[in-house]
């Protein structure tokens, strides 16, 4: 049985082979793009047959090209590909499995969550089969910066101290502040921690006696390190939910290096940790 796909064989449809390798091309060349001779060269194709290629797809909007430069860039058809794939409606169905690894593998309860303003909205959770266990539910909504999840998303968002002070005191509809049991500089404090190590972690600040390590998932960051800060948009979260009395610094550090180790060969193409 055929398992993989050999880079040196024909292409089924050259057409279409040739679109996806000038698309790669663009992917690559980022915001700047790319004249039409340089993806000729890049891809080892006829100008002519790149030029006809790049006309389909700017047709179909997945590709652009500068009026006034001529250079060509990722269209917005091509990148709402993977904003359509990644949305919070197909989260829970492409990272159940992932949870369940991850539940099975730590023997605690596992969430998955998304910012929604300046909320974590909880999309998906799996829990342990045990006797006692910490209730949560799938649909309701905690304030971000309280939770593992929302400081695990803020920390790698690109939030900046100013900005941080409307998610601690969020405005609501009346023009009133809902002020927050926290403070901001706490919270900014937690999210440089954040940066530096690849997770979040809140502890009884959100529920007492519960405690939670979390980590966010980064589209397009394979190769982001940590400590380096964002490189991707964030989509999402996922955390490990624990009762305080079992959770200590040993214990956060064994839950992260079992995340580290379960969750990335699960993931969907295009969703990473930020991890070196």
């Amino acid at each position: 049985m055929v398992t993989a796909v050999d880079a040196g064989a024909a292409s089924p449809l050259e057409s279409v082979d040739r679109a996806l390798r000038l698309l790669e091309a663009l992917a690559s060349h980022g915001a700047d793009g790319a004249t039409l001779a340089e993806l000729a060269t890049s891809t080892g194709m006829h100008k002519t047959t790149a030029h006809r290629t790049l006309g389909a797809l700017r047709h179909r909007q997945f590709v652009d090209q500068d009026g006034e430069t001529g250079r060509y860039r990722l269209g917005r058809g091509a990148v709402a590909l993977a904003d359509r794939f990644l949305d919070e409606g197909n989260l829970p169905s492409l990272l159940h499995g992932a949870l369940v690894a991850l539940c099975t593998a730590t023997d605690e309860l596992v969430h998955l969550g998304v910012l929604s303003g300046a909320q974590v909205l909880y999309l998906d959770k799996v829990e342990p089969d045990r006797p006692v266990r910490v209730w949560s539910a799938v649909g309701r909504r905690r304030w971000a910066v309280t939770t593992a999840l929302g400081r695990a998303m803020l920390a790698y968002s690109g939030t900046s101290r100013e900005a941080l002070d409307g998610y601690v005191r969020p405005t609501g509809g009346d023009g009133r502040s809902a002020e927050r049991a926290v403070e901001a500089d706490h919270v900014w404090d937690e999210l440089e921690r954040a940066r530096a190590r690849g997770y979040a972690v809140e502890s009884e600040e959100n529920e007492a006696g519960i405690s939670c390590v979390a980590v966010p998932l980064v589209r397009g960051a394979a190769s982001s390190s940590v400590g380096a800060g964002p490189r991707g948009a964030v989509v999402g979260a996922v955390s490990l939910t624990v009762p305080s009395e079992r959770m200590d610094q040993r214990r956060v550090e064994q839950l992260y290096a079992t995340i580290r180790e379960v969750l990335p060969p699960l993931l969907p193409a295009g969703l990473a940790l930020p991890l070196g």
